[in-house]
């Protein structure tokens, strides 16, 4: 068995024998080889078909009617010269079928090449991006790693800080507890001296109700319930009140004890719990990846049972530890208030008749001040009130002077509105005159709202003068009555001191000089 065929890639036949020489080839004229079967390479070569070089326009047009059909079943045999003339005769494509069926379904060089290029560069291209992969995965996982170091670090940082957090307010409560203690004993001791004291409140005295009586004469802001007023009072319903006034003052310092022990209560409830959140905190502090009993919690993370942030968690200690001081700051005006409660009854007549005086002195000096003060005050409100219409006419002036500076960039404005057709440009110079002009409006609305306010102030001057010259009236009067008539009446009066009876000289200060009694 042979094969027959004319190229390697041409279509071969199976033939059970070789034809002979004188065998005629089929009719070229009447081969169509666009209804004939494809060689069978052409399904591999589908990209060939469409390359620039096809001769498809010569299958297309090319057909020969030869003169006479070279093979034919009804045709006797030729001899051999007979056929090679009949050959000659016929007309032929210059390309036999074999060769251009050759010519149709091979590759060009170019092609080759191209498709080894193409192959390279897929490698190249699927090589490079394997290699980047690689390489981004390595550095993804060196990544997290340092990743998880670094905020397992940071997580150990932050407890660190919350148990340094824990401790320093642990050991403010603690010490706001032992101060708070400390505070409440000395409440309690307070009130059993008050107690002890209720029984020995009686003590003559004799106040002078009409130094009251006159000081009711007081005119104005003057007419004010002064430390002498509390003195006088106090002096007059010490006999009456003694007694009240020490119950009121028991019931304030068990009402305060109560407070404080409120509020010490706060402060252990308040340190227990830091204890606690320590303990935990501290526990949790020394976990580590090799510790025994780490285990995985899916959705822990999650969960928020939290009830405050740190704000607010310092803010509750804040408020515990400033409402204890607060107590304390109470308390401690309430032991000050009781001290001189207690003074005050264990104090006779003499005692309290020198408060009083010593009051009323402080209280004239205080009133001597204050109207050299009025008097100071009163001559600086004359010269601010001349200063500030001087400055008013001032910024009158400065107006009108922007207003000329206004009027010139406006009217340069207008003038280069009539500027002809492309030279009307919106050019720096007319930048900066509109700018210039904004200016000047905001500069002189500036200086208006300054003279308006200039105006305000001289009203409120004038105003503040007439309040002075009233005050420096009240306060000649107020002079008047503590120390002609208040002091006078009192320097009359004999008191007895508390061991022993004897007429008392006191030294009381005038403006003026020394007058004693």
């Amino acid at each position: 068995m042979d094969y027959m065929g004319s190229t390697a890639t041409a279509q071969y036949t199976h033939m059970g024998h070789r034809p002979q020489q004188g065998a005629h080839l089929p009719s070229i004229g009447t081969f169509d080889y666009r209804t004939s079967s494809a060689p069978p390479y052409s399904g591999l070569l589908t990209r060939s078909l469409s390359l620039p070089w096809r001769p498809s326009t010569f299958y297309r047009s090319a057909r020969v009617e030869p003169t006479q059909s070279l093979h034919s079943s009804t045709m006797e045999p030729m001899s051999s010269s007979n056929y090679l003339n009949n050959i000659d005769n016929v007309k032929v494509p210059p390309i036999f079928p074999s060769a251009r069926q050759a010519l149709y379904t091979r590759y060009t060089p170019k092609d080759w090449y191209n498709a080894q290029m193409t192959n390279y560069l897929a490698s190249d291209k699927i090589r490079s991006a394997a290699e980047r992969l690689r390489s981004d995965a390595i550095r993804l996982a060196r990544e997290k790693d340092e990743q998880s170091f670094k905020n397992n670090a940071e997580s150990s940082k932050r407890l660190g800080e919350r148990i340094n957090d824990i401790e320093y307010w642990k050991g403010e409560l603690e010490k706001t507890k032992d101060k708070m203690k400390r505070k409440i004993d000395d409440v309690e001791s307070k009130r059993r001296e008050v107690e002890r004291l209720l029984s020995e409140s009686e003590k003559p005295l004799r106040i002078a109700q009409e130094n009251l009586y006159e000081r009711e004469k007081r005119q104005g802001i003057d007419l004010v319930h002064d430390n002498v007023e509390r003195e006088l009072i106090r002096e007059v319903d010490t006999i009456k009140l003694c007694q009240q006034k020490l119950r009121q003052m028991l019931e304030r310092l068990n009402t305060q004890n109560a407070l404080n022990r409120a509020s010490l209560h706060e402060l252990e409830c308040d340190s227990q719990d830091k204890f606690r959140a320590r303990v935990l905190d501290s526990a949790a502090h020394n976990i580590k990846t090799t510790s025994r009993g780490i285990n995985f919690y899916e959705g822990i993370e999650n969960v928020d049972n939290t009830v405050s942030v740190p704000e607010t968690w310092t803010r509750y200690t804040e408020e515990n530890i400033r409402r204890a001081l607060s107590e304390m700051s109470q308390s401690d005006e309430l032991l000050n208030a009781s001290n001189q409660l207690m003074a005050q009854s264990n104090n006779d007549m003499w005692s309290q008749w020198n408060h009083v005086n010593v009051s009323l002195e402080n209280r004239v000096q205080e009133g001597q001040v204050a109207k050299n003060k009025i008097q100071a005050h009163l001559e600086k409100i004359l010269q601010e009130i001349f200063d500030v219409e001087q400055n008013i006419e001032f910024l009158k002036k400065t107006i009108a002077d922007k207003e000329a500076f206004l009027q010139v960039a406006q009217t340069r404005l207008e003038t280069r509105t009539r500027r002809p057709n492309v030279e009307a440009c919106r050019d720096p110079a007319m930048h900066r005159l509109i700018q210039e002009v904004h200016d000047l409006h905001a500069g002189i609305a500036d200086l208006h709202g300054k003279l308006r306010q200039e105006e305000n102030a001289v009203q409120h001057l004038l105003r503040t003068k007439s309040t002075l010259e009233q005050d420096l009236a009240i306060k000649n009067n107020s002079l008047f009555i503590d120390f002609d008539k208040v002091m006078g009446i009192r320097r009359t009066f004999t008191i007895n001191a508390p061991e022993k009876s004897a007429v008392t000289s006191v030294t009381f200060s005038h403006p003026r000089g020394l007058i004693t009694a």
